[in-house]
């Protein structure tokens, strides 16, 4: 389950402290701030907790979390609520770490005036960042991502192309390209009459910048299909077909990968975090993966509380999910199977049967059960598709 850190520290404050913990309960852990602030603090950014509320002035907030700032990548959402409940303002990590939608859900819940000051968000323009967050997307280049999201403020159009299957709509800030099957642009003799008829404000497009999901397309291959993008950023020509390649590689290309593996985790009662992180790298690097590459560990729910792979998801910012006995052993598929492991926990198999529930449909085991001194490690990787 999801970790939420609330402090509060006025017998007002607890109040709205309260409020939100009943309401926010059941879909997160709730961790109440009691004593020792930088301590509980240091504690909730150490364990990869997801997001922390403080109930109280702004600066007290700035203060505490000061020291534990890493990196927009990794750190927690963060936002403050006045003691009156007024306004609930995003102070940290809002695309990635999804402080806006907390502090938007918060407001909701304490009928507040929610405080956004991030400027995709302000000016009501597709975020990057956010996009790939949602997606489970790794971004290789944050300098890249904050030049996409600059040229998107300017007003300049973004160009993507993506490997997977696409869902919902594109938003107009950008434009799809398709691998071209021909590898050449098609000749349209009325080319000129079209740019004519169509005015300025439907002129060929210029792309400035590239977002490639999956990065598989190769750049000579991109081709870009008015007909299909019509009325999702591209010319609304109705009846055209139109077929142009991009005429000039753009300056700034950020590539975002699918975080599509899963890591299938059974472990003695004990393990360290260091045991645990030795051979689940060990693992990965057989296959050619890195931690970067994982979208989340899964386990039973025995493990749901033990310490070392509590530590191990923590530093890697690594989603922790577990399951039942019961669940697991209704996952299909040719497992591995173990009278021991089923004596103690209920089901024949852990890891392997963990990291394909946790893959969900569509999912495949890439890695079967690798056992050494008291961990077993499975690796499934998911189906992904891309939701705009």
């Amino acid at each position: 389950m999801k970790q939420l850190g609330i402090a509060s520290f006025t017998a007002r404050g607890g109040q709205v402290a309260d409020r939100l913990a009943g309401a926010l309960g059941k879909e997160y852990e709730i961790i109440r701030y009691d004593r020792g602030l930088k301590d509980w603090c240091g504690c909730l950014f150490a364990g990869g907790a997801d997001g922390i509320v403080f109930v109280g002035a702004c600066g007290i907030a700035v203060r505490t979390i000061a020291p534990f700032l890493k990196s927009k990548t990794t750190d927690p959402a963060v936002i403050v609520i006045d003691e009156a409940g007024q306004f609930v303002i995003s102070l940290l990590s809002g695309h990635i770490g999804g402080a806006n939608r907390l502090a938007e859900r918060t407001a909701a819940i304490l009928e507040a005036t929610p405080v956004i000051t991030t400027a995709t968000d302000v000016n009501g323009k597709f975020a990057v960042d956010v996009f790939a967050s949602d997606n489970h997307l790794r971004i290789r280049d944050m300098h890249a991502a904050k030049e996409i999201s600059a040229a998107i403020l300017r007003g300049e159009r973004v160009g993507v192309t993506c490997e997977g299957e696409i869902e919902g709509n594109v938003p107009p800030e950008l434009i799809l390209l398709k691998k071209n099957e021909k590898k050449a642009a098609k000749k349209v003799p009325q080319m000129d009459a079209l740019r004519d008829a169509s005015g300025p404000s439907h002129s060929i497009p210029d792309i400035s910048a590239l977002i490639r999901i999956g990065a598989g397309i190769p750049l000579r291959d991109i081709q870009f299909d008015t007909k299909e993008n019509a009325g999702a950023g591209g010319w609304n020509q109705a009846g055209t077909e139109l077929t142009l390649c991009v005429p000039d590689l753009p300056s700034v290309i950020l590539d975002l990968y699918p975080k599509s593996y899963i890591i299938g985790i059974g472990c003695r009662k004990g393990k360290t975090e260091t045991e645990i992180a030795q051979y689940a790298e060990q693992a990965l690097t057989g296959l050619g993966l890195s931690f970067e590459d994982c979208a989340g560990v899964a386990s039973i729910d025995l493990k749901k509380e033990e310490p070392g792979l509590l530590e191990f998801c923590g530093k890697r910012n690594l989603r922790f999910e577990t399951y039942s006995a019961e669940t697991l052993a209704e996952v299909k598929g040719d497992f591995s199977h173990s009278a021991f492991v089923s004596q103690v926990t209920g089901v024949d198999n852990v890891c392997e049967r963990a990291a394909l529930c946790m893959a969900g449909e569509g999912g495949r085991l890439i890695l079967k059960k690798q056992a050494e001194n008291g961990v077993t490690v499975a690796v499934a990787e998911r189906k992904w598709k891309v939701r705009f």
